[in-house]
């Protein structure tokens, strides 16, 4: 089970950022795959989850609004685009998998990637 992110970088507030997530040697059709993120000195948050099975999604209300998932046809990348960036997005964010239904706790996922670093500056 190997997944790996893409897309992070450095943007002005305001901007916008398409983070993937892919997944290697497995299917994420049967999971829930959330998306996470770590600022320096603060704990790990879930930012959002797609159920791969039904489509449905959840936010957290941070980023309601100006994130959106999504999944591929071929379920084996998910998308997360973030829009309306504002600096405290700053953040490592990760992409993980496991559970088999949909939520933003970190301690219900059991594979994770190692990060994409997201940097807004003002």
């Amino acid at each position: 089970v190997q997944l790996v992110e893409s897309g992070g970088g450095l943007v002005q507030a305001g901007g916008s950022l398409r983070l993937s997530c892919a997944a290697y040697g497995f299917t994420l059709g049967y999971y829930a795959v959330g998306w996470f993120r770590q600022a320096p000195g603060k704990e790990r948050e879930g930012v959002s989850c797609i159920s791969t099975s039904d489509g449905r999604t959840i936010y957290a209300d941070s980023v309601k609004g100006r994130f959106t998932i999504s999944i591929n046809n071929a379920k084996d990348t998910v998308t997360l685009q973030m829009t309306s960036l504002k600096p405290e997005d700053t953040a490592v964010y990760y992409c993980a998998t496991g559970p088999e239904t949909v939520t933003t706790e970190p301690g219900d996922y059991a594979y994770w990637g190692q990060g994409t670093q997201v940097t807004v500056s003002s």
